[in-house]
């Protein structure tokens, strides 16, 4: 059976890209990672791409008068590779909402929050100000509204006493690259339906499990 053609789309290192394509390296995952676009032409990531063997091509935003024209440059790239769907990781464009439309369920993102708590930028500030005791990642469809969409998979982790930005950010990042590979999977394995604003998994058994923050110590 063919495996699903995805491209990952980055702006800086990578690194939930490097989670993707080390996933796709098991020889029983349903897809490829077979495209790597930047519209930074110096992204980290795209050096560890390169070195995985995969193809990549720098889309430079600046060098476009509009967001339209770049994004027409995009889509070319992308139906030249044969892409059947598209993730953003990391990448710091805001698409409009033609692109958007264009890829309706053929495009993804994480998000560093448990969505719909915390949309944009700071999140991991913004949790620890708003004194929160549990945050997380979401892997979502994309839809014109930023960081909105159908959830495929979330993760919590708390927020420690001591957290700041950095090891909070970093226990985030941990689950993003558990979460980002398994969001991948299922849609690959065509076991994702979408009914309204709703993802529900064919055969997936939903985690009872409960976080506590503090725990009540049972």
């Amino acid at each position: 059976m063919a495996k699903l053609k995805a491209a990952v789309l980055i702006s800086g290192r990578g690194s939930n890209m490097t989670a993707l394509v080390n996933a796709c390296k098991g020889r029983s995952f349903p897809a490829t990672v077979a495209l790597v676009i930047s519209n930074e032409p110096s992204a980290a990531g795209l050096v560890s791409a390169e070195a995985a063997g995969i193809a990549t091509a720098v889309i430079e935003h600046r060098r476009y008068p509009d967001r339209e024209s770049f994004e027409q440059i995009l889509t070319q790239t992308l139906t030249e590779h044969g892409i059947e769907l598209v993730c953003l990781a990391g990448f710091m464009r805001i698409l409009t909402p033609s692109f958007v439309e264009a890829w309706r369920d053929r495009l993804i993102n994480i998000h560093p929050s448990l969505l719909p708590a915390f949309k944009g930028l700071n999140t991991h500030a913004r949790a620890l100000e708003a004194g929160a005791r549990i945050t997380g990642c979401s892997v979502h469809f994309v839809r014109p509204e930023m960081d909105d969409g159908p959830v495929i998979v979330q993760a919590a982790v708390p927020i420690l006493a001591d957290d700041d930005e950095e090891t909070l950010a970093a226990r985030v990042l941990e689950m993003e690259h558990r979460c980002y590979p398994l969001a991948l999977r299922l849609i690959a394995e065509g076991r994702v339906r979408i009914i309204g604003n709703r993802v529900f998994v064919e055969g997936g058994a939903p985690s009872t499990a409960v976080l506590m923050n503090p725990s009540d110590g049972n």
